[in-house]
Protein backbone atom coordinates (compact mmCIF):
# COMPACT_ATOMS: atom_id res chain seq x y z
CA UNK A 1 0.00 0.00 0.00
CA UNK A 2 2.99 2.31 0.30
CA UNK A 3 3.20 2.78 -3.48
CA UNK A 4 -0.52 3.65 -3.57
CA UNK A 5 -0.04 6.25 -0.88
CA UNK A 6 2.91 7.82 -2.68
CA UNK A 7 0.94 8.07 -5.92
CA UNK A 8 -2.04 9.62 -4.14
CA UNK A 9 0.26 12.07 -2.37
CA UNK A 10 1.87 13.10 -5.66
CA UNK A 11 -1.60 13.90 -7.04
CA UNK A 12 -2.63 15.80 -3.91
CA UNK A 13 -5.06 13.06 -2.91
CA UNK A 14 -5.78 11.63 0.52
CA UNK A 15 -7.09 8.15 1.31
CA UNK A 16 -10.53 9.68 1.93
CA UNK A 17 -11.95 12.41 -0.29
CA UNK A 18 -15.26 14.26 -0.65
CA UNK A 19 -17.14 13.41 -3.83
CA UNK A 20 -18.55 16.81 -4.77
CA UNK A 21 -17.12 20.21 -5.55
CA UNK A 22 -17.33 23.31 -7.69
CA UNK A 23 -13.72 24.47 -7.43
CA UNK A 24 -13.59 23.83 -3.71
CA UNK A 25 -14.88 20.72 -2.01
CA UNK A 26 -18.25 20.33 -0.32
CA UNK A 27 -18.81 18.31 2.82
CA UNK A 28 -20.78 15.32 1.55
CA UNK A 29 -23.39 13.53 3.59
CA UNK A 30 -23.39 10.24 1.69
CA UNK A 31 -21.77 6.93 2.53
CA UNK A 32 -18.11 6.16 1.94
CA UNK A 33 -17.58 4.66 -1.53
CA UNK A 34 -14.49 2.48 -1.78
CA UNK A 35 -12.34 2.44 -4.87
CA UNK A 36 -10.95 -1.08 -5.34
CA UNK A 37 -8.09 -1.80 -7.72
CA UNK A 38 -8.87 -4.72 -10.05
CA UNK A 39 -5.15 -5.44 -10.19
CA UNK A 40 -5.04 -7.05 -6.74
CA UNK A 41 -8.41 -6.38 -5.11
CA UNK A 42 -6.98 -3.90 -2.61
CA UNK A 43 -8.80 -0.74 -1.56
CA UNK A 44 -7.16 2.42 -2.93
CA UNK A 45 -9.25 4.73 -0.77
CA UNK A 46 -12.74 6.01 -0.11
CA UNK A 47 -14.95 8.84 -1.38
CA UNK A 48 -17.84 10.36 0.54
CA UNK A 49 -20.72 10.46 -1.91
CA UNK A 50 -22.92 13.44 -2.70
CA UNK A 51 -26.60 13.62 -1.83
CA UNK A 52 -29.45 16.00 -2.60
CA UNK A 53 -28.13 19.00 -0.69
CA UNK A 54 -24.75 18.85 -2.44
CA UNK A 55 -26.44 18.30 -5.79
CA UNK A 56 -28.54 21.44 -5.45
CA UNK A 57 -25.52 23.49 -4.39
CA UNK A 58 -23.47 22.36 -7.37
CA UNK A 59 -26.17 22.98 -9.98
CA UNK A 60 -26.95 26.42 -8.54
CA UNK A 61 -23.29 27.43 -8.65
CA UNK A 62 -22.92 26.06 -12.21
CA UNK A 63 -25.94 28.10 -13.34
CA UNK A 64 -24.48 31.28 -11.82
CA UNK A 65 -21.02 30.61 -13.25
CA UNK A 66 -22.49 30.14 -16.72
CA UNK A 67 -23.80 33.72 -16.68
CA UNK A 68 -20.22 34.95 -16.27
CA UNK A 69 -18.34 32.36 -18.33
CA UNK A 70 -20.53 32.84 -21.45
CA UNK A 71 -19.37 36.48 -21.61
CA UNK A 72 -15.69 35.55 -21.76
CA UNK A 73 -14.61 35.81 -25.44
CA UNK A 74 -14.38 32.38 -27.04
CA UNK A 75 -10.64 32.62 -27.87
CA UNK A 76 -9.95 33.46 -24.23
CA UNK A 77 -12.03 30.45 -23.20
CA UNK A 78 -9.83 28.46 -25.58
CA UNK A 79 -6.72 29.75 -23.86
CA UNK A 80 -8.02 28.49 -20.51
CA UNK A 81 -8.46 25.05 -22.08
CA UNK A 82 -4.93 25.32 -23.49
CA UNK A 83 -3.64 25.88 -19.97
CA UNK A 84 -5.62 22.87 -18.74
CA UNK A 85 -3.99 20.80 -21.48
CA UNK A 86 -0.57 21.94 -20.34
CA UNK A 87 -1.44 21.01 -16.76
CA UNK A 88 -2.33 17.54 -18.03
CA UNK A 89 1.06 17.35 -19.77
CA UNK A 90 2.78 18.12 -16.50
CA UNK A 91 0.81 15.41 -14.69
CA UNK A 92 0.58 12.81 -17.47
CA UNK A 93 2.71 10.11 -15.91
CA UNK A 94 1.14 10.39 -12.44
CA UNK A 95 -2.46 10.59 -13.65
CA UNK A 96 -1.85 7.79 -16.17
CA UNK A 97 -0.60 5.60 -13.31
CA UNK A 98 -3.70 6.33 -11.23
CA UNK A 99 -5.96 5.38 -14.15
CA UNK A 100 -4.07 2.10 -14.56
CA UNK A 101 -4.31 1.42 -10.83
CA UNK A 102 -8.00 2.19 -10.58
CA UNK A 103 -9.36 0.49 -13.74
CA UNK A 104 -6.60 -2.00 -14.62
CA UNK A 105 -5.46 -0.60 -17.96
CA UNK A 106 -1.88 -1.34 -18.92
CA UNK A 107 0.36 1.65 -18.18
CA UNK A 108 0.76 2.74 -21.80
CA UNK A 109 -3.04 2.89 -22.14
CA UNK A 110 -3.39 4.83 -18.91
CA UNK A 111 -0.86 7.37 -20.19
CA UNK A 112 -2.57 7.32 -23.56
CA UNK A 113 -5.85 8.32 -21.97
CA UNK A 114 -4.23 11.42 -20.49
CA UNK A 115 -2.74 12.12 -23.93
CA UNK A 116 -6.29 12.09 -25.32
CA UNK A 117 -7.13 14.87 -22.87
CA UNK A 118 -4.09 16.82 -24.05
CA UNK A 119 -5.01 16.30 -27.69
CA UNK A 120 -8.62 17.42 -27.29
CA UNK A 121 -7.40 20.49 -25.37
CA UNK A 122 -5.18 21.38 -28.33
CA UNK A 123 -8.08 20.80 -30.71
CA UNK A 124 -10.45 22.90 -28.60
CA UNK A 125 -7.96 25.79 -28.52
CA UNK A 126 -8.06 26.03 -32.31
CA UNK A 127 -11.81 25.47 -32.44
CA UNK A 128 -12.38 28.40 -30.07
CA UNK A 129 -11.51 30.72 -32.97
CA UNK A 130 -13.72 28.85 -35.42
CA UNK A 131 -17.24 28.88 -33.97
CA UNK A 132 -18.43 29.95 -37.38
CA UNK A 133 -21.90 30.96 -38.46
CA UNK A 134 -22.74 31.65 -42.11
CA UNK A 135 -24.50 34.26 -44.18
CA UNK A 136 -27.44 33.47 -46.46
CA UNK A 137 -29.06 35.47 -49.24
CA UNK A 138 -32.48 36.80 -48.28
CA UNK A 139 -35.34 36.65 -50.75
CA UNK A 140 -36.35 40.11 -49.55
CA UNK A 141 -34.75 43.22 -50.98
CA UNK A 142 -32.36 45.09 -48.67
CA UNK A 143 -32.36 42.36 -46.04
CA UNK A 144 -29.37 40.49 -44.62
CA UNK A 145 -29.71 37.03 -43.13
CA UNK A 146 -27.14 35.06 -41.17
CA UNK A 147 -26.84 32.49 -38.38
CA UNK A 148 -24.79 32.57 -35.22
CA UNK A 149 -24.08 30.25 -32.31
CA UNK A 150 -24.53 31.05 -28.62
CA UNK A 151 -23.59 29.22 -25.40
CA UNK A 152 -26.22 26.73 -24.27
CA UNK A 153 -25.95 26.46 -20.47
CA UNK A 154 -24.70 24.02 -17.83
CA UNK A 155 -23.92 20.65 -19.42
CA UNK A 156 -24.22 17.32 -17.60
CA UNK A 157 -21.60 14.69 -18.46
CA UNK A 158 -22.01 11.07 -17.31
CA UNK A 159 -19.02 8.81 -17.98
CA UNK A 160 -18.19 5.10 -17.72
CA UNK A 161 -15.30 3.29 -16.03
CA UNK A 162 -13.44 2.17 -19.17
CA UNK A 163 -12.36 5.70 -20.09
CA UNK A 164 -12.67 7.32 -16.69
CA UNK A 165 -11.33 10.77 -17.69
CA UNK A 166 -10.85 11.00 -21.48
CA UNK A 167 -14.55 10.92 -22.39
CA UNK A 168 -15.21 13.71 -19.90
CA UNK A 169 -12.56 15.83 -21.61
CA UNK A 170 -14.03 15.21 -25.09
CA UNK A 171 -17.23 16.77 -23.81
CA UNK A 172 -15.94 19.27 -21.27
CA UNK A 173 -13.26 20.98 -23.36
CA UNK A 174 -15.57 21.50 -26.33
CA UNK A 175 -18.39 22.60 -24.03
CA UNK A 176 -16.02 25.07 -22.35
CA UNK A 177 -14.93 26.81 -25.55
CA UNK A 178 -18.62 26.94 -26.51
CA UNK A 179 -19.22 29.02 -23.37
CA UNK A 180 -20.86 26.40 -21.17
CA UNK A 181 -20.22 25.19 -17.65
CA UNK A 182 -19.92 21.45 -17.02
CA UNK A 183 -21.17 19.16 -14.24
CA UNK A 184 -19.47 15.76 -14.27
CA UNK A 185 -20.87 12.54 -12.83
CA UNK A 186 -18.09 9.97 -13.24
CA UNK A 187 -18.28 6.22 -12.81
CA UNK A 188 -18.45 5.18 -9.17
CA UNK A 189 -15.90 2.50 -10.05
CA UNK A 190 -13.22 5.10 -10.82
CA UNK A 191 -13.81 8.06 -8.48
CA UNK A 192 -10.18 8.85 -7.66
CA UNK A 193 -9.25 9.38 -11.32
CA UNK A 194 -12.02 11.95 -11.56
CA UNK A 195 -11.08 13.70 -8.32
CA UNK A 196 -7.40 13.91 -9.32
CA UNK A 197 -8.40 15.36 -12.68
CA UNK A 198 -10.58 18.02 -11.10
CA UNK A 199 -7.87 19.05 -8.66
CA UNK A 200 -5.56 19.64 -11.61
CA UNK A 201 -8.05 21.68 -13.64
CA UNK A 202 -9.42 23.68 -10.69
CA UNK A 203 -5.90 24.95 -10.01
CA UNK A 204 -5.80 26.39 -13.54
CA UNK A 205 -9.18 28.05 -13.14
CA UNK A 206 -8.19 29.60 -9.82
CA UNK A 207 -4.90 30.90 -11.23
CA UNK A 208 -6.95 32.74 -13.85
CA UNK A 209 -9.27 34.31 -11.29
CA UNK A 210 -12.32 32.51 -12.63
CA UNK A 211 -15.44 31.80 -10.54
CA UNK A 212 -16.26 28.43 -9.05
CA UNK A 213 -18.77 26.29 -10.89
CA UNK A 214 -17.24 26.34 -14.37
CA UNK A 215 -16.18 22.69 -13.91
CA UNK A 216 -17.95 20.73 -11.16
CA UNK A 217 -17.88 17.14 -9.91
CA UNK A 218 -20.66 14.96 -8.46
CA UNK A 219 -19.94 11.42 -7.29
CA UNK A 220 -22.96 9.61 -5.95
CA UNK A 221 -25.63 6.99 -6.42
CA UNK A 222 -27.68 6.87 -9.57
CA UNK A 223 -30.91 7.27 -7.62
CA UNK A 224 -29.60 10.31 -5.76
CA UNK A 225 -27.46 12.09 -8.33
CA UNK A 226 -27.90 10.53 -11.77
CA UNK A 227 -31.68 10.74 -11.76
CA UNK A 228 -31.65 14.33 -10.53
CA UNK A 229 -29.16 15.31 -13.23
CA UNK A 230 -31.07 13.89 -16.19
CA UNK A 231 -34.41 15.33 -14.98
CA UNK A 232 -33.16 18.85 -14.21
CA UNK A 233 -34.59 21.56 -16.50
CA UNK A 234 -31.62 23.80 -15.68
CA UNK A 235 -29.34 21.43 -17.60
CA UNK A 236 -30.18 21.70 -21.32
CA UNK A 237 -27.83 18.95 -22.49
CA UNK A 238 -26.86 15.57 -21.03
CA UNK A 239 -23.98 13.61 -22.54
CA UNK A 240 -24.07 10.01 -21.31
CA UNK A 241 -21.73 7.11 -21.97
CA UNK A 242 -22.74 3.61 -20.90
CA UNK A 243 -24.94 0.64 -21.69
CA UNK A 244 -27.86 0.59 -24.10
CA UNK A 245 -30.31 0.12 -21.23
CA UNK A 246 -28.85 3.15 -19.45
CA UNK A 247 -29.08 5.20 -22.64
CA UNK A 248 -32.70 4.27 -23.20
CA UNK A 249 -33.54 5.50 -19.72
CA UNK A 250 -31.52 8.70 -20.05
CA UNK A 251 -33.00 9.56 -23.44
CA UNK A 252 -36.54 9.00 -22.18
CA UNK A 253 -36.09 11.23 -19.12
CA UNK A 254 -34.26 14.00 -20.99
CA UNK A 255 -36.75 13.95 -23.87
CA UNK A 256 -39.64 14.16 -21.40
CA UNK A 257 -38.44 17.67 -20.52
CA UNK A 258 -37.50 18.43 -24.16
CA UNK A 259 -33.80 18.52 -23.34
CA UNK A 260 -30.95 17.39 -25.58
CA UNK A 261 -28.87 14.26 -25.14
CA UNK A 262 -25.64 12.92 -26.58
CA UNK A 263 -25.64 9.14 -26.19
CA UNK A 264 -22.56 6.94 -26.56
CA UNK A 265 -23.79 3.42 -25.86
CA UNK A 266 -23.02 -0.15 -26.85
CA UNK A 267 -20.61 -1.24 -29.55
CA UNK A 268 -20.59 -4.72 -31.09
CA UNK A 269 -17.91 -3.95 -33.59
CA UNK A 270 -17.24 -6.12 -36.61
CA UNK A 271 -14.27 -6.52 -38.93
CA UNK A 272 -14.35 -8.11 -42.38
CA UNK A 273 -11.18 -9.91 -43.48
CA UNK A 274 -11.00 -10.30 -47.27
CA UNK A 275 -8.98 -12.91 -49.21
CA UNK A 276 -6.84 -10.08 -50.63
CA UNK A 277 -5.78 -8.75 -47.24
CA UNK A 278 -2.29 -8.51 -45.80
CA UNK A 279 -2.88 -11.24 -43.21
CA UNK A 280 -0.11 -10.13 -40.85
CA UNK A 281 -1.41 -6.55 -40.86
CA UNK A 282 -4.95 -7.73 -40.16
CA UNK A 283 -3.94 -10.03 -37.30
CA UNK A 284 -1.84 -7.38 -35.55
CA UNK A 285 -4.65 -4.83 -35.77
CA UNK A 286 -7.30 -7.29 -34.63
CA UNK A 287 -5.30 -8.43 -31.59
CA UNK A 288 -5.04 -4.88 -30.29
CA UNK A 289 -8.65 -4.14 -31.19
CA UNK A 290 -9.88 -7.23 -29.37
CA UNK A 291 -7.61 -7.11 -26.30
CA UNK A 292 -6.95 -3.41 -25.67
CA UNK A 293 -8.28 -2.47 -22.22
CA UNK A 294 -8.93 -6.22 -21.79
CA UNK A 295 -11.79 -6.05 -24.30
CA UNK A 296 -13.59 -3.36 -22.32
CA UNK A 297 -13.69 -0.58 -24.90
CA UNK A 298 -16.88 0.44 -26.65
CA UNK A 299 -14.80 0.16 -29.84
CA UNK A 300 -13.45 -3.32 -29.04
CA UNK A 301 -13.50 -5.78 -31.93
CA UNK A 302 -16.04 -8.47 -31.03
CA UNK A 303 -16.77 -10.07 -34.40
CA UNK A 304 -14.39 -11.01 -37.20
CA UNK A 305 -16.07 -12.02 -40.45
CA UNK A 306 -13.46 -13.98 -42.42
CA UNK A 307 -13.60 -15.28 -45.99
CA UNK A 308 -13.77 -19.07 -46.03
CA UNK A 309 -10.74 -19.36 -48.35
CA UNK A 310 -8.38 -17.86 -45.76
CA UNK A 311 -10.25 -18.87 -42.61
CA UNK A 312 -7.90 -21.67 -41.55
CA UNK A 313 -4.74 -19.63 -42.10
CA UNK A 314 -6.28 -16.66 -40.30
CA UNK A 315 -7.26 -18.70 -37.24
CA UNK A 316 -3.80 -20.24 -36.99
CA UNK A 317 -2.12 -16.84 -37.22
CA UNK A 318 -4.53 -15.34 -34.69
CA UNK A 319 -3.95 -18.10 -32.14
CA UNK A 320 -0.19 -17.72 -32.53
CA UNK A 321 -0.55 -14.00 -31.85
CA UNK A 322 -2.78 -14.57 -28.81
CA UNK A 323 -0.18 -16.95 -27.42
CA UNK A 324 2.32 -14.07 -27.40
CA UNK A 325 0.05 -11.81 -25.33
CA UNK A 326 1.23 -11.57 -21.73
CA UNK A 327 -1.52 -11.13 -19.15
CA UNK A 328 -0.80 -9.70 -15.73
CA UNK A 329 0.37 -6.64 -13.85
CA UNK A 330 -0.60 -3.56 -15.92
CA UNK A 331 2.53 -1.75 -14.72
CA UNK A 332 4.92 -4.40 -16.13
CA UNK A 333 6.36 -3.35 -19.49
CA UNK A 334 5.80 -6.79 -20.99
CA UNK A 335 2.09 -6.93 -20.09
CA UNK A 336 -0.34 -6.40 -22.96
CA UNK A 337 -3.57 -7.22 -21.11
CA UNK A 338 -4.52 -6.48 -17.54
CA UNK A 339 -7.55 -7.52 -15.49
CA UNK A 340 -11.24 -7.05 -16.07
CA UNK A 341 -12.77 -4.29 -13.98
CA UNK A 342 -14.36 -6.54 -11.33
CA UNK A 343 -15.76 -9.98 -10.57
CA UNK A 344 -19.08 -9.06 -12.15
CA UNK A 345 -17.33 -8.59 -15.50
CA UNK A 346 -15.70 -12.02 -15.15
CA UNK A 347 -19.08 -13.59 -14.44
CA UNK A 348 -20.62 -11.88 -17.47
CA UNK A 349 -17.85 -13.27 -19.66
CA UNK A 350 -18.37 -16.82 -18.41
CA UNK A 351 -22.14 -16.51 -18.85
CA UNK A 352 -21.66 -15.37 -22.46
CA UNK A 353 -19.39 -18.33 -23.21
CA UNK A 354 -21.96 -20.74 -21.81
CA UNK A 355 -24.63 -19.18 -24.03
CA UNK A 356 -22.32 -19.55 -27.02
CA UNK A 357 -21.90 -23.26 -26.38
CA UNK A 358 -25.64 -23.73 -25.79
CA UNK A 359 -26.35 -22.04 -29.12
CA UNK A 360 -23.95 -24.30 -31.03
CA UNK A 361 -20.71 -22.32 -30.97
CA UNK A 362 -17.24 -23.54 -30.07
CA UNK A 363 -14.33 -22.08 -28.10
CA UNK A 364 -11.10 -22.55 -30.03
CA UNK A 365 -8.82 -20.66 -27.65
CA UNK A 366 -8.83 -19.42 -24.06
CA UNK A 367 -11.75 -18.23 -21.96
CA UNK A 368 -10.49 -19.49 -18.60
CA UNK A 369 -10.43 -17.52 -15.37
CA UNK A 370 -6.79 -17.38 -14.29
CA UNK A 371 -5.56 -18.14 -10.76
CA UNK A 372 -2.34 -18.17 -8.77
CA UNK A 373 -0.15 -15.23 -7.78
CA UNK A 374 -1.49 -11.90 -8.96
CA UNK A 375 -4.29 -13.80 -10.70
CA UNK A 376 -5.79 -14.62 -7.29
CA UNK A 377 -7.56 -11.27 -7.47
CA UNK A 378 -10.10 -13.20 -9.55
CA UNK A 379 -10.26 -10.53 -12.25
CA UNK A 380 -7.82 -11.97 -14.80
CA UNK A 381 -8.99 -14.09 -17.72
CA UNK A 382 -7.45 -15.68 -20.76
CA UNK A 383 -8.80 -13.94 -23.88
CA UNK A 384 -11.12 -16.09 -25.91
CA UNK A 385 -11.48 -16.91 -29.60
CA UNK A 386 -14.75 -18.57 -30.60
CA UNK A 387 -16.31 -20.01 -33.73
CA UNK A 388 -19.87 -18.82 -34.21
CA UNK A 389 -22.57 -18.12 -36.75
CA UNK A 390 -23.83 -14.65 -37.50
CA UNK A 391 -27.36 -15.40 -36.32
CA UNK A 392 -26.49 -16.66 -32.83
CA UNK A 393 -28.30 -14.46 -30.27
CA UNK A 394 -25.12 -14.13 -28.18
CA UNK A 395 -23.28 -12.70 -31.20
CA UNK A 396 -25.85 -9.90 -31.31
CA UNK A 397 -25.16 -8.97 -27.69
CA UNK A 398 -22.25 -6.87 -26.46
CA UNK A 399 -20.26 -8.61 -23.73
CA UNK A 400 -17.70 -6.26 -22.19
CA UNK A 401 -14.89 -8.81 -22.18
CA UNK A 402 -12.14 -10.16 -24.49
CA UNK A 403 -14.37 -12.55 -26.45
CA UNK A 404 -13.87 -12.67 -30.22
CA UNK A 405 -16.46 -14.37 -32.45
CA UNK A 406 -15.19 -15.72 -35.79
CA UNK A 407 -17.75 -16.00 -38.60
CA UNK A 408 -17.12 -17.30 -42.14
CA UNK A 409 -18.45 -15.68 -45.32
CA UNK A 410 -18.41 -16.37 -49.07
CA UNK A 411 -19.25 -13.07 -50.80
CA UNK A 412 -18.74 -9.42 -49.85
CA UNK A 413 -22.51 -8.87 -49.86
CA UNK A 414 -22.90 -11.72 -47.39
CA UNK A 415 -20.13 -10.32 -45.20
CA UNK A 416 -21.74 -6.87 -45.08
CA UNK A 417 -25.11 -8.40 -44.29
CA UNK A 418 -23.60 -10.33 -41.38
CA UNK A 419 -21.79 -7.21 -40.26
CA UNK A 420 -24.92 -5.02 -40.22
CA UNK A 421 -27.28 -7.54 -38.60
CA UNK A 422 -26.44 -6.58 -35.03
CA UNK A 423 -28.41 -3.80 -33.29
CA UNK A 424 -25.32 -1.73 -32.42
CA UNK A 425 -23.54 0.52 -34.90
CA UNK A 426 -20.42 2.16 -33.48
CA UNK A 427 -17.17 1.21 -35.24
CA UNK A 428 -16.31 -1.08 -38.14
CA UNK A 429 -13.45 -2.07 -40.43
CA UNK A 430 -12.51 -4.07 -43.49
CA UNK A 431 -9.10 -5.49 -44.28
CA UNK A 432 -8.70 -5.72 -48.04
CA UNK A 433 -6.40 -4.75 -50.91
CA UNK A 434 -9.34 -4.81 -53.33
CA UNK A 435 -10.40 -1.21 -53.99
CA UNK A 436 -13.89 -2.28 -55.03
CA UNK A 437 -14.46 -4.06 -51.72
CA UNK A 438 -13.24 -1.07 -49.73
CA UNK A 439 -15.49 1.30 -51.67
CA UNK A 440 -18.51 -0.99 -51.23
CA UNK A 441 -17.81 -1.13 -47.50
CA UNK A 442 -17.66 2.67 -47.27
CA UNK A 443 -20.71 3.24 -49.48
CA UNK A 444 -24.31 3.74 -48.38
CA UNK A 445 -24.86 0.00 -48.94
CA UNK A 446 -21.86 -0.91 -46.79
CA UNK A 447 -21.12 -0.46 -43.09
CA UNK A 448 -24.00 1.05 -41.13
CA UNK A 449 -21.72 2.30 -38.33
CA UNK A 450 -20.71 5.80 -37.32
CA UNK A 451 -17.05 4.88 -37.86
CA UNK A 452 -15.79 2.86 -40.85
CA UNK A 453 -12.13 2.05 -41.45
CA UNK A 454 -10.11 0.34 -44.16
CA UNK A 455 -6.99 -1.64 -43.21
CA UNK A 456 -6.97 -0.56 -39.58
CA UNK A 457 -8.93 -1.73 -36.59
CA UNK A 458 -12.01 -0.35 -34.88
CA UNK A 459 -10.24 1.01 -31.79
CA UNK A 460 -8.13 4.09 -31.19
CA UNK A 461 -10.21 6.78 -32.92
CA UNK A 462 -8.49 10.14 -33.39
CA UNK A 463 -10.05 13.11 -31.64
CA UNK A 464 -10.15 15.19 -34.84
CA UNK A 465 -13.13 13.26 -36.16
CA UNK A 466 -16.64 13.03 -34.78
CA UNK A 467 -16.83 9.98 -32.52
CA UNK A 468 -20.08 8.04 -32.16
CA UNK A 469 -22.40 5.50 -33.71
CA UNK A 470 -25.82 4.67 -35.07
CA UNK A 471 -28.72 2.40 -34.13
CA UNK A 472 -28.59 1.33 -30.48
CA UNK A 473 -25.23 3.00 -30.06
CA UNK A 474 -27.35 6.11 -29.60
CA UNK A 475 -26.56 8.45 -32.48
CA UNK A 476 -24.46 10.85 -30.41
CA UNK A 477 -21.20 12.45 -31.55
CA UNK A 478 -18.31 13.70 -29.43
CA UNK A 479 -14.81 15.18 -29.88
CA UNK A 480 -13.88 16.71 -33.26
CA UNK A 481 -15.24 17.78 -36.63
CA UNK A 482 -18.29 20.05 -36.15
CA UNK A 483 -19.42 18.42 -32.90
CA UNK A 484 -19.04 21.81 -31.18
CA UNK A 485 -22.42 22.79 -32.63
CA UNK A 486 -24.14 20.26 -30.36
CA UNK A 487 -23.03 22.25 -27.32
CA UNK A 488 -24.41 25.56 -28.61
CA UNK A 489 -27.74 27.03 -29.63
CA UNK A 490 -28.20 28.14 -33.23
CA UNK A 491 -29.81 31.49 -33.92
CA UNK A 492 -30.99 32.67 -37.36
CA UNK A 493 -30.91 36.47 -37.68
CA UNK A 494 -32.46 38.76 -40.31
CA UNK A 495 -31.77 42.49 -40.56
CA UNK A 496 -33.98 44.78 -42.61
CA UNK A 497 -32.06 47.85 -43.80
CA UNK A 498 -34.83 49.10 -46.12
CA UNK A 499 -37.78 51.39 -45.45
CA UNK A 500 -40.31 48.69 -46.37
CA UNK A 501 -41.74 45.57 -44.72
CA UNK A 502 -41.85 43.01 -47.53
CA UNK A 503 -43.29 39.63 -46.54
CA UNK A 504 -42.09 36.24 -47.73
CA UNK A 505 -43.96 33.78 -49.94
CA UNK A 506 -45.74 36.66 -51.65
CA UNK A 507 -48.05 37.32 -48.72
CA UNK A 508 -49.85 40.70 -48.88
CA UNK A 509 -50.91 42.41 -45.66
CA UNK A 510 -51.40 46.14 -46.28
CA UNK A 511 -52.86 48.09 -43.39
CA UNK A 512 -52.69 51.35 -45.35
Amino acid sequence: MGDYEKLLENLNLSREEPGAGTGSWLKCGGKLLHSVSPINGEVIGGVYTAEGEEYERIVSVAVDAFKEWRNVPAPKRGDIVRQIGNAMRANKEKLGSLISLEVGKIKTEGDGEVQEMIDIADFALGQSRMLYGKTMHSERKKHRMYEQWHPLGPIGVITAFNFPVAVWSWNAFIALIAGNTVIWKPSSVAPFSAIATMKIVWKVLKENGLPEGILSLLIGKRVDIGEALIKDDRIPLISATGSVSMGLHVSKEVAARLGRSILELGGNNGVIVSPSTDLDLAVRAIVFGALGTAGQRCTTIRRVIVHKEIYKAFVEALIQAYNRVQIGDPFANSTLMGPLINHGAVTSMQTALKKLKDQGGRIVYGGEVLSGGIYNAGTYVKPCICEAKADYPIVHEETFAPILYLIQYRTIDEAIRYHNEVPQGLSSAIFTNDIRESEIFLSHTGSDCGIANVNLGTSGAEIGGAFGGEKKTGGGREAGSDVWKTYMRRQTCTINWSNDIPLVQGVQFDIG
